[in-house]
């Protein structure tokens, strides 16, 4: 005899994760915003340019944010990139600084990792993040 399993309701928890995760990814970029000194123009672009009311909304009420796959994509890779300084650099100042450095590597061409990252694509981000995990793998390039 075989039994026939009913599909698992779902759980409350697992609708509520992605907007715990969006809220907690935004209160991370602030404070990295804030320790790279980010104009608010910056962030909006690193974001991918929501609309500056939406914006502020996400960053008076983080918990409220409904972010898009591109948003959550963006957020993603900028925390990688913070972790991976800190891994490398674990001078915070130092850290912090680099973003803003001119920087010779093949994915920068003299320009600093920020100016890389404001070129607006989220695959922008994503070499800068995969630059810093090959260079946390095996050295500064």
């Amino acid at each position: 005899m075989s039994a026939v399993l009913a599909p698992a309701a779902p759980h409350a928890a697992t609708e509520i994760e992605p907007q715990r995760l969006a809220a907690a990814g935004l209160r991370a970029f602030a404070r990295i915003a804030e320790a790279w000194g980010l104009s608010v123009d910056e962030q909006l672009c690193l974001l991918g340019q929501p609309p500056r009311s939406t914006f502020f909304a996400w960053r008076k009420q983080p918990e409220r944010a409904a972010l898009s796959r591109d948003t959550l994509e963006r957020l993603s890779n900028l925390l990688g990139i913070y972790k991976s300084l800190q891994i490398l650099l674990p001078d915070a100042a130092a850290a912090d600084a680099w973003v803003r450095q001119p920087n010779s590597a093949a994915p920068f061409g003299g320009r600093s990792a920020l100016e890389r990252m404001l070129a607006g694509n989220v695959s922008d981000l994503n070499l800068v993040r995969r630059y810093l995990d090959g260079v946390r793998g095996g050295g500064w390039s």
